[in-house]
């Protein structure tokens, strides 16, 4: 029971009401419960504003005096939101849930729970307030860039909590009326009137962005790039493209709204030319003067109408990101606990390159490429549910038809469970004690949209967890890691939680509860764990060639190890997808597949480069050759997936070692004729 419950009881149980009253209970006892509830309410008065407090002087008969204590300390939306609660029966606030607090310290956001969103939302007047609120603040930085109201850096002192929750509650429902009001305010309060490079409220606007951040739309999306655009605070500028980041991460898991972008086509007239901005397999800005296509910019353009030239490429810039959101969107439809609108998908070129799933008939799925069957329920082809014999044919397709996918689809890893994870209960063991960059690793979990603290020196390597929501919060993976030192990290387990359902016994307590792996939904249990695999083969020290010769230490053996380690599933993919590529390539007579390896016959030795780390040994000792080899593949080549550069790096290897006597690079053929 909160403070809030706690003054419920006191002063507004049935006591009040003498007819209701216990006989058990003289009445002189009962009286006595009036006098602490006011004592405490009083004492709430005293201290900073707080909804608490703001109930606790209504339930004690206060009104006159919280009105008068709180009208120097909040703004005229904040006194709007105060009058529109008092008028709320106090019981309710018996039942609103467990309140926390959004936070956005550096190191760990944690937004406003649904649950007290929902809660908000269903209260007397509260949706209708949450509009009010928006536009009058929209009305107000209006009237500082207009120089109706005299400019100062604190326009919105004591409202900000108020407009800010008003914002998350009409992101949350997707109000329609939100995105013009929005777009208004933020461009309002991101730059001053004047030339000054201060801003009429960097804490609302931090407000919106953390809202954003919870709960985010294409068009919030949009309005934030649009107030980062204009800001001139270079500290405002870095904090929103950090933040942008986030948003664009958790717009991927709301797909409900992810799917509504707009694909980036766009015809524009610039003077005698016309602009198009094209979606194919990527982005592309071009110019054209009637049906010819001009190769650049035209000098007239640039020279005429410069602004409009920077506005497209913005769009251009734009019209990438709304790719890869929806890439990411996309694949976050895997662990989606309800069937993604993907209907609205229909005619983007995106859809055009997914492999689909459609119930043609009760309980029978039929695979096809692009949204071709209507009026069927249609979900993502995922190989987990196919047969090997169908996977090998869509990765035939993919490959012989040069299919950009979106994401990694036809030639996605798989990973059951094991029978030693079963066994383990709640704990897969499969992906620890790797060392690997932790800034690397920081950057990738964050761009997968993994919740992680920065940990420092500072926190003396304790074991900490990095957290993903799957399912629209119905799940939870968790991946341990711990510092090893300054530089390097050491995963651990990866464990799977539920929400308890029960109140926290502490402030530790945030929750969830592990649950056995053996109960995990496989498709759910395959994406977390492709996720952490990544992360490994993407940081680990045994990915980098030049590691060993720049240290030594305990850490060496385990570079060794891992560096010709047996192969993880994406390695197994990339292994397959080596095989189709092979024949293609002008070298297809000096390579060899193996178990783990990619055997090259060059005229001076023969190489072994490993299918997972990329490392390159050298018979007949096996001696390492330390390559750094850039990673772009041949002119002409296709490759069906890049997610993480590792493929196109081996075929560059290939290629160089392969015509080794060619090689000039004194650091390479060093090491080649050192027999």
């Amino acid at each position: 029971m909160d403070i809030t419950q706690g003054l419920s009881a006191l002063l507004n149980g049935p006591w009040r009401d003498p007819a209701q009253w216990p006989a058990a209970f003289p009445d002189a006892d009962l009286r006595r419960l009036s006098q602490p509830g006011r004592a405490l309410a009083e004492r709430l008065l005293a201290g900073p504003w707080s909804l608490p407090a703001l109930v606790a002087a209504g339930l004690a008969g206060l009104d006159d005096d919280g009105r008068a204590h709180f009208a120097e300390q909040v703004g005229a939306i904040a006194a709007g939101q105060r009058t529109l609660i008092t008028s709320w029966d106090p019981r309710r606030w018996d039942s609103s849930p467990r309140e926390t607090s959004p936070r956005d310290d550096g190191v760990m956001f944690r937004p406003t729970p649904v649950a007290t969103l929902d809660w908000l939302a269903d209260q007397p007047g509260y949706v209708e307030f949450a509009r009010v609120a928006v536009e009058a603040a929209e009305a107000r930085a209006r009237a500082v860039q207009a120089g109706e109201i005299p400019y100062t850096t604190k326009a919105f002192d004591g409202d900000e909590s108020a407009v800010g929750r008003a914002v998350r509650v009409a992101l949350h429902r997707d109000e329609p009326w939100l995105p013009d009001v929005l777009d208004g305010l933020v461009r309002g309060i991101a730059v001053a009137p004047t030339q000054a490079r201060t801003l009429p409220s960097m804490a609302l606007l931090y407000e919106i962005a953390r809202a954003v951040e919870e709960l985010p739309t294409p068009e919030a999306i949009n309005s934030m790039r649009t107030a980062r655009r204009i800001a001139r605070h270079a500290g405002v500028i870095k904090e929103l493209d950090r933040k942008l980041k986030r948003m664009v991460s958790a717009l991927a898991e709301r797909l409900d709204v992810a799917f509504r972008m707009p694909d980036g086509r766009l015809r524009r007239q610039v003077g005698e030319h016309v602009a198009v901005i094209s979606v194919d397999d990527g982005v592309e800005l071009s110019w054209w003067h009637g049906d010819k296509k001009v190769k650049s910019v035209p000098a007239a353009v640039r020279r005429d109408h410069p602004e409009e030239v920077t506005r497209l490429r913005d769009l251009v810039k734009q019209a990438r990101q709304h790719q890869v959101t929806l890439a990411r969107a996309l694949e976050a439809g895997y662990t989606s606990a309800t069937p993604p609108p993907y209907r609205q998908l229909a005619g983007n070129p995106m859809a055009d390159r997914v492999i689909w799933e459609f119930e043609v008939e009760p309980g029978v799925w039929r695979a096809e490429l692009g949204l071709t069957v209507p009026d069927v329920p249609v979900r993502l082809w995922h190989p987990a549910r196919a047969t090997v014999e169908e996977v090998r044919a869509w990765r035939e397709v993919v490959q012989h038809k040069e299919i950009k996918q979106p994401f990694k689809q036809a030639f996605r890893e798989i990973y059951p469970l094991t029978p030693a994870e079963e066994a383990a209960g709640t704990t897969s063991l499969r992906f620890a004690d790797h060392v690997v960059v932790y800034s690397r690793l920081y950057a990738l979990l964050k761009d997968r949209g993994w919740q992680a603290p920065y940990m420092g020196h500072w926190e003396g390597g304790y074991d900490d967890r990095a957290r993903r929501l799957l399912a629209g919060g119905r799940w939870r993976a968790t991946l341990a890691h711990s510092l090893h030192d300054a530089d390097h990290a050491v995963t651990g387990e990866v464990r799977f939680q539920r929400p308890s359902g029960v109140e926290p016994v502490d402030e530790w307590d945030d929750g969830w509860r592990d649950v056995p792996l053996a109960e995990v939904p496989p498709l759910l249990f395959s994406e977390a764990m492709r996720d952490v695999d990544l992360f490994v083969g993407v940081t680990s020290i045994a990915a980098d060639p030049g590691w060993a010769d720049r240290e030594s230490g305990r850490l060496r053996d385990y570079w060794r190890r891992g560096a010709v380690a047996e192969l993880s599933s994406s390695a197994e993919v990339r292994r397959d997808a080596l095989a189709r590529l092979l024949p293609r390539l002008a070298v297809a007579d000096r390579c060899t597949l193996t178990g783990r390896f990619l055997v090259v016959r060059g005229d001076l030795r023969t190489y072994k480069i490993h299918l997972g780390s990329a490392n390159v040994l050298m018979e007949p000792d096996d001696a390492y050759l330390c390559v750094v080899a850039g990673r772009s593949s041949p002119k002409g080549l296709f490759l069906p997936f890049e997610e993480d550069g590792r493929l196109s790096l081996i075929i560059s290897k290939a290629l160089l070692l392969a015509d080794d006597t060619a090689i000039t690079d004194p650091s390479i053929t060093r090491q080649i004729r050192s027999l």
